[in-house]
């Protein structure tokens, strides 16, 4: 299984010839794979490794400093910080071996710091106060501002390959910009643990939203299952690439796709080898940290399988609803 790479400045400056050609890549991708690379996407590495620093600086202070900024207790309000083993990523509906079940129980070992829209009323972000960490609430606000208008700028692509009419465009259904950027931490860890199942960084899972952008570190641990029913549970890694962003389908836009965009199962295990000191099982894997940022759209728009995605040969498969109404269904399994 290949990931594409898919050059995504002739969509950003060039000629509208040049952006149909770029958004079929990227619609050829999601149809096949599901996941994308995406070079020259706008986002300056040097922004992206500003944010790496920020995220380790954040997760190397002491826990009773990171428990001022909490995250709350259910899943109604998903901002702040939460501890190694709080939260537990898996869909057992994925899990099929002994092995992939054990991991499926394991607790998750790593950490997270949620933060969004600062409009965002509903979910009003948690910071902690300035004088903790001077600089790290402004910086994540201007690094939202940045995946939140590459997501936008995707969806357009995306509308583009399906021609759909300006008054169905995809930005539009995401005008409000309910995001969310999420900085994770997987301390370094005994190779053998993860190998055992008896720890995972996270199982295996799809994402529930309509895009996930991913900057991952150079460790690696990232792999994806085969889309192919008949090697179900096979999964393959997904290198990190200098200067791409990770792009990927979830649920609610495989659904509202009707089947079209694949939102793929992932999971995080152990870096291949050479990135963890061989394989021996004795030993230490080092500390990870990736920056998903997950897109889905305003609460009340109706999922809905969009034009081009059916025909009488290919009847929509599932029911409309809304997407608060899947996403609190989705996030209800998470805490």
């Amino acid at each position: 299984m290949t990931i594409p790479l898919v050059d995504f400045a002739p969509y950003r400056t060039g000629t509208d010839a040049d952006r149909k050609s770029v958004a079929v890549a990227i619609d050829d991708a999601f149809c096949s794979a599901g996941f994308v690379y995406l070079a020259n996407h706008g986002i300056s590495p040097d922004r992206v490794a500003q944010c790496f620093e920020w995220s380790a600086r954040f997760f190397a202070l002491p826990d009773e400093v990171k428990q001022i900024a909490p995250h709350p207790p259910g899943f109604t309000h998903h901002r702040g910080y939460s501890g190694c083993g709080k939260e537990k990523v898996t869909q057992m509906m994925f899990e099929q071996s002994d092995l992939a079940r054990a991991r499926a129980a394991a607790p998750d070992v790593k950490e997270s710091f949620e933060s969004g829209n600062p409009i965002d009323n509903a979910q009003p972000n948690i910071w902690l106060p300035e004088k903790e960490l001077p600089g790290f609430k402004d910086f994540m606000e201007n690094f939202f501002e940045d995946c939140k208008h590459l997501i936008h700028e995707i969806l357009g692509a995306l509308s583009l390959a399906l021609s759909l009419p300006e008054s169905l465009a995809l930005p539009a259904t995401h005008a409000q910009s309910l995001f969310q950027l999420r900085l994770l931490h997987y301390p370094a860890i005994s190779r053998s643990l993860l190998t055992s199942g008896s720890r995972t960084r996270i199982s295996a899972h799809s994402d529930f939203g309509t895009l996930t952008l991913l900057f991952q570190d150079e460790v690696g641990g990232l792999e994806v299952e085969d889309p192919d029913p008949l090697k179900k549970g096979t999964f393959h890694p997904v290198p990190p690439r200098p200067g791409t962003v990770i792009v990927n389908i979830a649920d609610l836009m495989e659904r509202w796709s009707n089947g079209r965009w694949k939102s793929t199962v992932h999971r995080v295990g152990p870096p291949p080898p050479a990135s963890g000191g061989g394989g021996d099982p004795t030993t230490v894997v080092p500390a990870r940290y990736s920056i998903p940022f997950f897109a889905t759209a305003d609460p009340q728009t109706v999922i809905s399988a969009l034009p081009g995605t059916y025909d009488s040969q290919n009847p929509k498969r599932w029911d409309s609803v809304t997407a608060a109404e899947y996403v609190q269904m989705r996030m209800s399994a998470l805490y």
